[in-house]
């Protein structure tokens, strides 16, 4: 993707975070079946490979897992925090009214070596983690054996596995740093002002380097 050195992010953990805060990613490929994309719930597996490996299945009556096993290429998206930002709440508006919308954004792209795996021990590995990362912190949390395992079974029998060992990460921050002070600050007040913006503001403030004074 356009990466502007200032917007890059290459801190591993950092990246890792985004993807854990944001697992439903978009699967693309580019195989038999043409340009694909899907989005898919993703486990991350930080220690399974020196940059991370990704867990996911999918029905396999969608096709996209065969262009996989044929050796499509991969691109995995994680899309963040992201807001619209009006050139109203820059000062640079008021001094010289040389200023446009844009939008600011946090996203992390992932590329790797994917297999297709069906077979039911790992499948049903990867449900229970799956499960266990968005229902842990719930107050009656649900487990898959919560379920009849016959049920459970036939579920299973209508998905396949891929595996994803990441090869690269990229990381990108586009969260003002590239204007001057004032105008990040008046981003970070003007965020402060809508709701549901509280991710944003955080990143305006730590990237743009803000936190000190706020």
């Amino acid at each position: 993707m356009y990466q502007p050195p200032h917007f890059r992010e290459d801190d591993l953990a950092t990246q890792h975070q985004l993807i854990r805060a944001h697992p439903l990613g978009l699967l693309i490929t580019a195989g038999a079946s043409g340009l694909v994309a899907n989005p898919v719930p993703f486990h991350l597996d930080a220690e399974a490979s020196e940059k991370g490996t990704l867990r996911l299945h999918l029905a396999k009556a969608n096709g996209q897992w065969r262009d996989i096993q044929d050796g499509a290429p991969i691109l995995a998206v994680f899309q963040g925090a992201n807001s619209y930002v009006t050139p109203s709440w820059y000062k640079t508006k008021q001094e010289t009214g040389k200023v446009v919308p844009t939008w600011n954004y946090a996203i992390v792209q992932a590329r790797g070596s994917a297999r297709v795996i069906d077979d039911a021990d790992w499948l049903r590995s990867q449900i229970n983690a799956l499960t266990g990362q968005h229902e842990g912190n719930r107050e009656k949390p649900w487990a898959v054996d919560d379920a009849p395992d016959d049920f459970i079974q036939a579920q299973m029998k209508g998905i396949i596995g891929i595996e994803i060992e990441i090869s690269a990460l990229e990381g990108k921050w586009k969260v003002s740093q590239n204007r001057p002070v004032a105008d990040r600050e008046g981003v970070a007040a003007g965020l402060s002002a809508a709701s549901g913006q509280e991710d944003m503001i955080e990143l305006v403030k730590r990237c743009g380097g803000l936190e000190g004074n706020h």
